[in-house]
């Protein structure tokens, strides 16, 4: 019988949406524990506390999931932003509708986002926390497309590349469901997307 975090598991209620489970939850855990380990080592000599500033809400689960993981202190702070609106691609119009509560002023910055698709997004909040005038700025996303790449980016950390499908599961949404899937899947051609 599978549970949750096996990695054939999926809630009964969603599994007839799912057409292929893309990325275990098991293979999540063992590349965000090498993330980690690139993390610390690369701002172990740093100044103060990396602050890692997730993007609300689909980069909930692998922010939370990196913090626990680092073992260099760390703060933590959300971004939300909308470009998607309803749809499943990039308007390219990206309104901030939380911002950050913290001063990043002369601080490493860590932004971590759960996918980097057209790149529209994050090629914004990039230039945004630059001009606040932080130490650094730097990215880690769980995926990344780059087959829909429409803008240069640089993502220092990456945890897997996906395929140009609809991908939801471990924070990812469609219509705000399946966020609490473990895996990263693609989902059945008719479940509205």
């Amino acid at each position: 019988m599978s549970r949750p975090g096996d990695d054939d598991w999926i809630p009964e209620q969603l599994k007839d949406d799912v057409e292929e489970v893309l990325i275990p939850a098991s293979r999540i855990g063992a590349r965000l524990d090498e993330l980690a380990v690139e993390v610390d080592r690369d701002y172990a000599d740093r100044n103060g506390d990396l602050l890692l500033v997730g993007v609300l809400r689909g980069a909930i689960f692998t922010l939370s999931d990196l913090a626990r993981r680092l073992t260099l202190p760390c703060a933590i702070d959300f971004m939300a932003c909308s470009s998607y609106g309803s749809g499943t691609t990039s308007s390219g119009v990206v309104r901030i509708l939380k911002d950050l509560d913290t001063d990043i002023e002369g601080r490493d910055v860590l932004l971590v986002e759960d996918i980097v698709d057209t790149g529209l997004t994050l090629d914004y909040l990039i230039k945004n926390l630059r001009s606040r005038k932080p130490a650094s700025v730097e990215v880690l996303a769980l995926l990344t497309k780059p087959s829909r790449r429409e803008v240069d980016l640089p993502v220092r950390y990456v945890g897997f590349e996906v395929p140009d499908v609809f991908v939801v599961g471990y924070g990812l949404d469609y219509a705000e469901r399946y966020r609490g899937i473990p895996h990263i899947v693609s989902l059945r051609p008719g479940t509205g997307v």
